[in-house]
């Protein structure tokens, strides 16, 4: 491997990424918005911040359950992975999806080597050098968003479940990594969570997906149920499409109790963090079924009144754990 001047290269073993370079202009070369620098660490992970609050999603994105010094290292993950997600469906990026995907990959390879004149990265760059994370699971949500230009509709059930482990599960592996937790029994868990999350979160979404062309319903479900596309583009909430989607619900349920040991395995600030992720996940797929499946053309969202409920019941819970000894 070439090495650059200068570069540090004390951590080769995890480190190991090309040695293309991106050019000078950096600022011109980098495909998303963010202002040209110079950029200092603060301001990066300031950055970082902005976009993770400015944002809607159903988890808790560092909340104040999570660790003063490790928060800013979730908003660091976040920010890659949310400009990258932009990238694939935002419609301001259309034209240039996928060379915007392929310079950010660029720019993520730069920065395991060396810091990077942009506040994504350089926050980036310091939280997988302090909590030593490997490349793996940023490449692999790369993969997913690659897969987003093309794929519009699954197969398979199997398919799709693939495509959460690249899309879903690294998300969780990198929030596991920034606390310390390396153990394979927490991946797992972990993944059955994401994995659930993802699914929820395109069964919420199919208002929106549909009319784009884009169905994460696998397609051996609606053969199975007897559903027909045109039903979904036409929003009918036929018996069929509601047994389908009694179905879709009963198995993303299960997923998340299969991954919930993870909560009362880890240490006292994730696992608050993680518990109200879970329920929040949990509390979506009970609000389709309070719709009777009727979100072909509604979009169910979780309102301040549930998210603050989410939040007593994680601490209420976390708290009896607590007094009987158990984390």
């Amino acid at each position: 491997m070439t090495r650059r001047p200068g570069a540090d290269h004390s951590q080769a073993h995890l480190y190991a990424v090309p040695t293309e370079e991106v050019g000078a202009d950096l600022a011109a070369w980098a495909p998303d918005d963010a202002p040209a620098g110079p950029w200092n660490l603060e301001g990066s992970y300031r950055y970082c911040e902005r976009m993770a609050k400015a944002h809607y999603e159903n988890f808790p994105v560092a909340s104040r359950f999570v660790p003063g010094e490790l928060r800013r290292h979730v908003w660091a993950v976040y920010a890659f992975a949310r400009t990258a997600d932009d990238f694939s469906d935002e419609p301001r990026f259309d034209g240039r999806r996928r060379v915007s995907l392929d310079r950010w990959e660029r720019l993520l390879d730069l920065a395991y080597r060396e810091d990077v004149d942009h506040p994504v990265f350089l926050a980036l760059r310091d939280t997988v050098r302090k909590h030593q994370i490997p490349l793996a699971p940023f490449k692999a949500l790369l993969t997913a968003f690659r897969m987003d230009l093309t794929q519009r509709d699954f197969s398979t059930f199997a398919e799709l479940r693939k495509y959460c482990e690249y899309s879903a599960n690294p998300v969780g592996q990198l929030v596991l990594y920034v606390h310390g937790h390396r153990e394979p029994d927490l991946h797992r868990f972990s993944n059955e969570i994401c994995t659930a999350l993802q699914l929820a979160n395109m069964l919420q979404d199919l208002s929106v997906d549909i009319p784009r062309g884009r169905n994460y319903l696998p397609i051996e479900d609606l053969v199975h149920f007897g559903v027909r596309g045109s039903d979904l583009e036409a929003g009918r909430h036929t018996p069929e499409f509601k047994e389908l989607m009694r179905h879709a619900v009963a198995r993303t349920r299960a997923m998340f109790l299969r991954g919930q040991p993870l909560v009362r395995r880890v240490g006292a600030s994730l696992s608050v963090e993680l518990d109200a992720t879970w329920r929040g996940g949990m509390r979506i797929l009970d609000r389709i079924e309070s719709l009777d499946y009727e979100v072909l053309d509604n979009r169910p969202t979780l309102e301040r009144r549930d998210v603050a409920d989410i939040a007593m019941r994680s601490l209420l819970g976390f708290g009896r754990r607590m007094l009987i000894g158990k984390r």
